[in-house]
């Protein structure tokens, strides 16, 4: 495009320049009369050569917004990935702040119970369905061992089952193979927590006498089972008492969600005391 338009207005420059030769050499007649015939003419000339000039004009104006355009669209690719960024770095942010709320929320109530724990982190779950539990970045280097208790501000999560240096693996209430044992907190019968099949938790061997009724609060009971006395289990929602039993059942609603567990605490000292002995002491002969 830009090199036929070059060559038009060359021609046309040519054809000037020849005119203004021929009204310079010519006769003052010839030049009266090419004057009188070139003035039409030049008025006509001049008309493509002033709309080749703003064609020029505006395919050069348009060549720059195209590049202008490029660039701006470039830069515009480039903001975007740079939000892109930022926002990820604002995620990240986010959820350190959240962490580090609740882990600080954990060690207050950590530093306000009389039982000795250690804070621990949730880094797996079970998949599969032969147990419910989870698996905890703490172990035995830091005094966990199995059939501690494990809590968080809620309450009771459940106990420790097996541990390795740096991990252990925790039974959930929910877990039919657990037991806790428990009180109603309102008429202080004693029971024991176990799991269901369902994912649910029960009370059993609630006495048949109890008054217990749906609404009451379950609580540890601190006589086994690796926690200290007091601890939120859950809420009795059921009650189910079937003639020619010797016990009441009851289903119970727990405190905590095991679907959000992020960090809990274990007790390693229930009662903030001296950790008891794994074997009893040997009495020594005398000789």
């Amino acid at each position: 495009m830009f090199r036929s338009t070059s060559g038009t207005r060359r021609v046309l420059l040519a054809c000037c320049v020849l005119l203004l030769s021929l009204v310079f050499v010519l006769p003052k007649q010839s030049r009266t009369l090419l004057q009188a015939i070139g003035q039409p003419l030049a008025d006509v000339v001049a008309l493509p050569l002033g709309a080749l000039s703003t064609g020029d004009r505006r395919v050069v104006d348009l060549w720059n917004s195209y590049i202008t355009l490029r660039n701006v669209q470039e830069e515009n690719r480039q903001l975007r990935r740079e939000i892109e960024f930022l926002r990820g770095q604002a995620a990240d942010l986010r959820e350190m702040a959240a962490a580090n709320q609740r882990l600080g929320e954990l060690l207050r109530f950590q530093a306000r119970t009389p039982s000795q724990s250690v804070a621990a982190r949730v880094i797996g779950r079970d998949s599969s369905n032969w147990y419910q539990g989870v698996v905890l970045d703490k172990g035995e280097r830091d005094g966990i061992r199995p059939e501690m208790g494990v809590m968080t501000l809620t309450g009771a999560v459940g106990r420790v089952v097996k541990s390795s240096a740096t991990s252990s693996i925790v039974l959930l209430l929910t877990d039919p193979n657990n037991a806790v044992t428990s009180l109603v907190q309102r008429t202080r019968d004693e029971g024991i927590i176990e799991g269901t099949l369902g994912g649910k938790a029960r009370m059993k061997y609630i006495p048949l006498l109890s008054t217990v009724r749906v609404g009451d609060p379950v609580v540890t009971s601190g006589l086994m089972g690796g926690f200290p006395k007091g601890v939120p289990v859950g809420t009795i929602t059921g009650i189910q008492k079937d003639e020619g039993d010797l016990f009441q059942t009851a289903d119970v609603q727990p405190e905590v969600d095991f679907t959000k567990l992020e960090e809990v605490l274990v007790v390693t000292v229930p009662r903030g005391g001296v950790e008891p002995a794994t074997t009893l002491p040997v009495e020594k002969k005398k000789p």
